[in-house]
């Protein structure tokens, strides 16, 4: 995956547990990052140091205008896009369907499927001028089939899945590869507070999703397209 050097990639949700693992992996690979995130704050204390890195805090990526404006500004800073590594997204859920409110409902799909729609219109006119690229999401497990207690989490990342199937598709023509990965039970700090009877060492590693992200985004992957790759580490 040395192709990566000198690539100009987005990585959104950098601050996150998981963006921060792609955006250190990524910037191990040599690749040129633009990171993007809500808190501007948390991408100085975590990347400030970090050479070959333009931070792009304060974007809300649920508003389409902010999304445009913050690829468009990272584009003119490489001189061209190359790769967008999408890891935004939300988790949140519990109750049936017919119990669950609305706003969670809007919460769901705004956090994982209109972020995802937005930078993959931001990100694909600026990779189309620069002659192609990559591109990956991060849909879940859970997408694979309703979850009793999840409905809301389970569709919008479902459809995370649907996105990236009709964007390869559109796209194969045009040297613009699209993926998502699904990862299962992130081994996080906050799962593991949230659920500590659990056995960690089953769950995957920020870290072991972050690398197959980053084979997805080299040319390595050239010939893979359309593709979830489930990511599950032995749960």
């Amino acid at each position: 995956m040395n192709d990566l050097q000198g690539k100009a990639v987005v990585v959104t949700g950098a601050s996150g547990n998981l963006g921060q693992a792609v955006a250190a992996a990524l910037l191990q690979a040599g690749a040129r990052c633009a990171l993007v995130d809500r808190s501007a704050a948390r991408l100085k204390d975590l990347f400030g140091n970090a050479n070959e890195a333009l931070l792009l805090g304060d974007v809300d990526l649920t508003d389409a205008q902010q999304t445009t404006a913050a690829l468009t500004r990272a584009a003119a800073h490489f001189g061209r896009l190359d790769g967008l590594a999408n890891t935004v997204g939300g988790f949140a859920g519990g109750k049936p369907v017919h119990e669950e409110a609305h706003a969670t409902w809007e919460r769901m799909f705004a956090m994982n499927l209109t972020t995802a729609l937005n930078v993959s219109r931001a990100a694909i006119p600026l990779m189309l001028r620069a002659g192609g690229g990559r591109i990956v999401h991060v849909a879940a497990r859970a997408a694979l089939t309703g979850v009793p207690g999840l409905g809301a989490y389970s569709a919008s990342k479902s459809a995370v899945i649907r996105l990236t199937e009709s964007l390869a598709g559109e796209l194969r023509d045009q040297n613009i590869g699209v993926n998502c990965v699904l990862p299962g039970t992130i081994d996080t700090p906050e799962n593991r507070r949230d659920m500590p009877e659990a056995d960690f060492g089953r769950w995957v590693a920020p870290a072991e999703i972050a690398s197959v992200m980053l084979f997805l985004l080299s040319g390595t992957a050239r010939a893979v397209s359309g593709a979830a790759v489930p990511v599950y580490g032995r749960s």
